[in-house]
């Protein structure tokens, strides 16, 4: 009889030890995917600044902009996973201001996509053609959906406001991605220059939905998980197959 509650605390140290190494495996696969945000972001912006310029695409410049607003945002949250992995555990209060510095850069992007529409449909900007502009769009279309994935399966896996508050502002990248393509397209085919202001209005109003829900941390909820502490609390009882199959799966 004496040997039995032995073997129940050995096995939920067993438990809470493999919960530990998988959650340290999913946060550091969370800061691959922000590093490899940055560095992607950094080119796309450096790409599309240029050759906006080059062809007077204030959409494509505005595209560019975007990029270094999601640069900002994921090394906001690399910071804050970096500092998790050194310390074993997480700063609530700093976790919250870097969320709520990742809901500005929602807030920033809605900003800027609503004046350059405004802007667009008072002058009468019409997107041109750019080759290299439609070809970094594509790739962005290919690359981003795919990141956003991840991004969102690590967070939800984690149960993290932060990593889907950084996947939400990838998945705004390529809503961008699409409306300036179709901007690009409608325009060769139709010279209806103002679509890409409408396309901007709508990514604007999700970019505020989504800075909201970041600001107040209500992002966990939409994605399933109900109470964000319950959640920690049940995802503690688990086993790291569980917790790898979440985001395997």
């Amino acid at each position: 009889m004496s040997a039995r509650p032995g073997a129940e605390t050995a096995a939920r140290a067993t438990t809470a030890r493999a919960t530990a190494e998988a959650t340290e495996r999913l946060t550091r696969r969370g800061l691959r995917l922000a590093r490899f945000t940055v560095a992607y972001n950094v080119v796309e912006g450096v790409v599309a600044i240029a050759a906006g310029i080059a062809a007077g695409l204030v959409s494509v410049i505005g595209f560019g902009i975007d990029s270094g607003i999601e640069s900002i945002s994921a090394v906001l949250v690399g910071l804050r996973l970096s500092a998790r992995l050194r310390h074993g555990e997480a700063d609530e209060r700093k976790e919250l201001i870097t969320l709520r510095l990742v809901a500005i850069t929602f807030f920033l992007l809605a900003g800027y996509v609503t004046v350059e529409g405004v802007r667009g449909l008072v002058v009468g900007d019409s997107p041109e053609r750019s080759p290299v502009a439609t070809g970094l769009l594509v790739a962005s279309l290919v690359v981003m959906p795919l990141l956003a994935e991840a991004k969102r399966r690590v967070g939800v896996a984690l149960a993290d406001p932060l990593i889907l508050a950084d996947a939400a502002e990838t998945r705004i990248c390529v809503l961008l991605s699409v409306s300036t393509l179709i901007g690009l397209v409608v325009f060769a085919l139709t010279g209806a220059g103002w679509v890409d202001a409408v396309a901007g209005f709508v990514i604007a109003a999700f970019a505020v939905h989504e800075g909201r829900e970041a600001w107040e941390g209500e992002l966990a909820h939409d994605h399933g998980h109900g109470d964000h502490e319950r959640d920690h609390e049940r995802g503690a009882e688990q086993g790291a197959d569980q917790r790898e199959a979440a985001i395997d799966g």
